[in-house]
């Protein structure tokens, strides 16, 4: 493992726990109490944890790969494999691996995870996107996805930059909405309003799981009902001025929603339109 973090150390954990040997990892000041609580291991330099496995994980920062990758390289065999854990990060950050003689591959958990203690309790069950450039890495990436207990998926290389983009809508940008409602809820006047609005959120997510997002959608957008939204808008506009452009933005997004699953006119359509144009 190089770079054990909260997802390299997870990862360690699982694959640890379905039989795999860890034999070293490396990673900053912070890895050191993190590794030798979770897997009784003490870091080592990077190029004496890469040359102590049949495979080496590389889970840094994604901006760090391609530099981490380089420190390794001198100390690769042929054959031995070599994989990153991100979703954005393309299989081109593990060149100097590639010419070293290493096999590559990349696998990225579909998940959050804010701790270790969080990640050990979610990678199994969650998704986990594999990437490889031959069959025998996808091959391999899907075996180690099962031995901890996820379900793999296989992802083009030139994918990942757009499948993480929804992965950020899907986790990060709804945080971001969240924060914005309560900051908003707060502005009403309503003491404590995550909890009093968390039920809502509950019940919208278990929706869009069940019924999926086109059925899922309710209020104004959908209903075409242009008086609300102004009234929305103009109350917005005057309570947290910086809500109104990320209103509007996904109140169109929430028309095209509404238009792709047949439940919003045209007409309709039209006329929230028309009062988002005020407000663009």
């Amino acid at each position: 493992m190089i770079g054990a973090g909260r997802v390299g150390t997870a990862l360690a954990v699982l694959l640890s726990r379905a039989g795999h040997d860890v034999v070293a990892v490396s990673g900053r000041a912070a890895t050191a109490e993190r590794t030798e609580r979770h897997l009784g291991l003490t870091p080592v330099p990077a190029a004496e944890a890469a040359a102590a496995g049949e495979l080496v994980l590389v889970t840094t920062p994604d901006d760090s790969i391609a530099t981490a990758c380089a420190e390794i390289a001198g100390v690769l065999r042929r054959g031995q494999w070599v994989a990153h854990a991100s979703g954005a990060t393309g299989l081109e950050a593990l060149a100097p691996a590639r010419r070293a003689g290493a096999r590559v591959l990349s696998i990225h958990p579909l998940q959050t995870f804010p701790t270790v203690e969080a990640a050990l309790d979610r990678i199994p069950e969650s998704a986990l996107a594999v990437t490889g450039d031959e069959e025998e890495g996808h091959a391999l990436g899907e075996r180690l996805a099962r031995d901890i207990g996820a379900r793999p998926f296989r992802l083009e290389d030139s994918a990942k930059a757009l499948y993480h983009a929804a992965a950020v809508f899907a986790s990060n940008h709804l945080v971001a909405v969240e924060a914005l409602a309560e900051r908003i809820f707060g502005l009403a006047g309503m003491e404590r309003p995550l909890e009093l609005f968390w039920p809502l959120v509950r019940a919208t997510v278990d929706n869009v799981e069940s019924m999926g997002s086109g059925a899922a959608l309710t209020g104004p957008a959908v209903r075409g009902d242009a008086g609300t939204v102004q009234r929305n808008l103009e109350a917005i506009s005057a309570a947290a001025p910086e809500a109104v452009a990320p209103y509007v933005a996904l109140t169109r997004v929430a028309l095209d929603v509404g238009t792709r699953s047949g439940r919003l006119s045209g007409e309709t359509r039209s006329a929230v339109e028309e009062v988002l144009a005020l407000w663009a």
